[in-house]
């Protein structure tokens, strides 16, 4: 999903989609951030998620901090958009291109610290 906003609102879409995705009498856990719409008491959380809020300012245990930064790294940063439609193209691309190299996204995620290396 490429949405204009992130808020609330956005978060509820992401939310059914993530509640379509998990299988039959299963649950799934959502981490998250300190983001005002992750934890908004105005949030409709689907009945098989429960949200999971990491601490304030501790983006060393988020790491997708580290995938954005790649994405902006790699393709996104230092650009000049011609229009919201080409943002959302090279958001697109972007992504698309990050999720089909899920050996890098596990090298991106990886935490040293946490393994005991």
């Amino acid at each position: 999903m490429v949405l204009p906003f992130c808020n609330t609102a956005a978060m509820e879409l992401h939310l059914a989609e993530i509640a379509q995705a998990v299988a039959p009498g299963a649950h799934a856990v959502l981490i998250v951030d300190q983001a005002g719409w992750h934890t908004s008491p105005k949030l409709a959380v689907p009945s098989n998620i429960t949200i999971l809020p990491l601490p304030p300012r501790s983006p060393e245990l988020n790491p997708v901090e580290n995938i954005w930064q790649f994405m902006r790294d790699n393709w996104l940063a230092n650009r000049v958009f011609r229009s919201y439609a080409d943002i959302v193209d090279h958001c697109c691309f972007a992504w698309n291109t990050l999720i089909s190299q899920p050996w890098k996204i596990m090298s991106i995620g990886l935490r040293d610290w946490a393994h005991g290396l």
